[in-house]
């Protein structure tokens, strides 16, 4: 492990030279790059120094039983040795899930887009719970979730919403969220108490950077118009609202969400250029997951991925078996360990796929 870690550092030490070269600095792309190898690199390099320092405890406490002249120094030793011991193959296997080559995608902020499916007011209702369990989950990382553009829905909630995230890794975090979520459970509307299921899907594209997809003006039209919703008196006045069709492929991009148009046609562009970055995406995405038979993938957009049971109390994950009896808190922001479980099956699913390097 040492020998693979000392090539490693061969590289972190070339980084940490190039990072700081006024060409690299002045070429954003190429910065932005070096800059996140730079962070992936030195999340590895603190591991080979904890493996390091937990091989030389081993070494010593191991000298020091062996000598066994001083019996309160041999059991420290011991001690030690037991607790080094112990930690040494747990940091064997996440030096290795962090050896395995990371998606450059992972890295970036993420828009996501929440749709009411089958269900009618129910479903608009449900993907609003959605839009709140994702934004209290994002409040909770400390990542920034800014609204792009909203449908309502005739009795509450969204029939579909569109929102960005910045933070760190946040689609590497949030890609395998996108899927179809069922919720049963009787509606608000139900007069009898009868159980109903719903739907609403969840789509999670990167967020693209202009060097990563080049838009030709020639290809977009744009269309402004009055913006509609909560807003003050500008609403239905001012024509602030984009609407972009990109026609090649006849996308869709819009946002009405500021007041200055300027600010919207900059946000609807951000989107589309995720969009069709997410379309080249899709079908890498789909053809990877392919090629393993992984059922844990970011590619199908039409796979029923998850259901919310209200009567029961549970939140099951369909795709990795896994049932969780604690829908109040999941369906409040936590679902990180849903997510520790779906990354750890699609990591050990990578693991296995580069094990004849290890």
């Amino acid at each position: 492990m040492l020998e693979k870690l000392q090539i490693v550092k061969q590289r972190f030490d070339e980084i940490s030279d190039l990072i700081i070269q006024p060409d690299i600095i002045t070429d954003q792309k190429r910065y932005v790059q070096i800059n996140k190898e730079y962070k992936d690199l030195k999340k590895l390099m603190d591991k080979r120094e904890e493996y390091i320092t937990l091989s030389n405890n081993i070494k010593e406490a191991q000298e020091i039983i062996s000598d066994g002249s001083d019996e309160e120094m041999v059991e420290m030793a011991k001690m030690e040795l037991e607790e080094a011991s112990s930690r040494l193959p747990r940091l064997d296997e996440e030096i290795k899930f962090l050896l395995v080559p990371k998606d450059p995608e992972d890295a970036k902020n993420a828009v996501m887009e929440i749709r009411a499916g089958t269900g009618g007011d129910e479903a608009s209702i449900f993907a609003g719970d959605l839009f709140r369990m994702y934004t209290k989950y994002c409040e909770s990382k400390g990542w920034k979730t800014s609204v792009v553009d909203f449908s309502e829905g005739t009795n509450g909630g969204f029939k579909e919403i569109q929102f960005e995230i910045e933070g760190e890794d946040v689609y590497g975090t949030l890609k395998f969220e996108a899927g179809v979520h069922r919720v049963q459970r009787v509606p608000q509307t139900e007069t009898q108490g009868r159980v109903h299921t719903s739907a609403a899907t969840v789509m999670v594209f990167p967020e693209a950077e202009e060097f990563d997809i080049q838009i030709d003006p020639k290809d977009v039209r744009i269309d402004y118009f009055c913006s509609s919703g909560p807003g003050g008196q500008s609403v239905n006045t001012t024509y602030s609202a984009v609407r972009l069709t990109h026609v090649p492929t006849g996308l869709v991009a819009q946002c009405q969400d500021q007041k200055s148009q300027h600010k919207n046609k900059e946000k609807a562009f951000k989107v589309l250029r995720s969009r069709l970055y997410d379309l080249e995406l899709a079908k890498k995405q789909a053809e990877d997951a392919a090629k393993r038979g992984s059922m844990v993938t970011s590619g199908d957009r039409s796979a029923k991925i998850r259901t919310y049971n209200y009567s029961q109390g549970r939140v099951t994950d369909h795709r990795i078996n896994l049932t969780l009896y604690d829908l109040n808190n999941i369906i409040n922001g936590d679902i990180q360990k849903i997510i520790d479980e779906l990354q750890m099956v699609y990591n050990t699913e990578k693991l296995k796929e580069a094990g004849e390097s290890f």
